[in-house]
């Protein structure tokens, strides 16, 4: 899944890009995709885009103040960049493209995803807080003004374990299950630690290791064509997608605990003293 890192990497691409260039057209494909009726898709037809941003894992391609692109890449969405857009019919349901949108200069892009679960979200809107996931974000965690002491304001009273709440966007915006692994594996912190029981020293070495982790890993995807960045994000992972390597840090083997749709890595050793996790979601340190 696309996280902060990424998604950062794909707006700066599309700034250098694709702002200055206008919309010539943009078809959908995959119907389950666009989740907005009105503005239609059409009304991106003929319009400059004026701006690319970042809000949580959404990308906003701008087009003036009062139309914007948004989208949504979900678990297995993808931006396919062309500088010559093929000229190829996409077939509905016979494409893993949900989106294309073509530009004045004869480049655009794709919407992909993969898998069978449809998740990809597209928006056409007046105003980005219009799309309901953009609503509700919690504060970035690279903004200058998500101190530690808010950070600490946000644990406090908490009692949800740290990983979950790590992935919450509500409350912090742009972590997913990657980067919450790398963060906990770098703090040395259990997955399951509650939250509201994090001591200050603890709460300055998640805060920390917050801030490095995802400072480092959108260095490393800034100036990437949209082509590298999944290889940029898999070759920085240290404990994430690792199950059964050596700990770069301890030589501990990387372990994994398993959910319906999703696994988590840690270190034992570097993060639960020693003691491999119980593999089901609520439960405690094996005895």
């Amino acid at each position: 899944m696309p996280e902060m890192p990424e998604v950062q990497g794909l707006t700066s691409f599309l700034a250098g890009r694709a702002v200055g260039r206008t919309i010539t057209r943009a078809a959908v494909s995959a119907i389950s995709a666009l989740k907005t009726y009105d503005p239609p898709i059409h009304a991106l037809q003929n319009a400059e885009i004026t701006a690319s941003a970042r809000l949580g894992k959404f990308v906003v391609l701008s087009c003036g103040d009062d139309l914007h692109l948004v989208f949504h890449l979900a678990k297995a969405g993808w931006l396919r960049w062309h500088e010559t857009l093929p000229a190829t019919l996409i077939r509905p349901g016979k494409s893993p493209i949900a989106l294309r949108v073509a530009l004045d200069d004869g480049s655009g892009f794709d919407l992909t995803e993969a898998g069978t679960k449809k998740s990809l979200a597209v928006y056409v809107a007046r105003d980005p807080n219009d799309v309901p996931g953009i609503a509700r974000l919690g504060p970035d965690p690279l903004d200058a003004a998500f101190t530690r002491e808010a950070f600490a304001g946000l644990l406090e009273g908490r009692r949800t374990q740290i990983k979950g709440l790590l992935r919450d966007q509500g409350v912090i915006a742009g972590i997913g299950n990657a980067y919450s692994d790398e963060i906990l594996h770098a703090a040395r912190m259990s997955p399951y630690a509650i939250a509201a029981k994090l001591d200050d020293d603890e709460i300055g070495r998640l805060y920390a290791a917050m801030h490095a982790t995802l400072t480092d890993a959108v260095a490393e995807a800034s100036g990437k064509p949209p082509a590298d960045l999944k290889d940029a994000k898999r070759r920085g992972m240290q404990v994430h997608a690792r199950r059964g390597e050596a700990c770069p840090v301890c030589g501990d083997t990387v372990r994994s605990v398993f959910f319906a749709d999703r696994s988590m890595e840690y270190c034992p050793t570097c993060q639960t003293g020693g003691k491999p996790l119980a593999d089901r979601r609520l439960s405690r340190l094996l005895k």
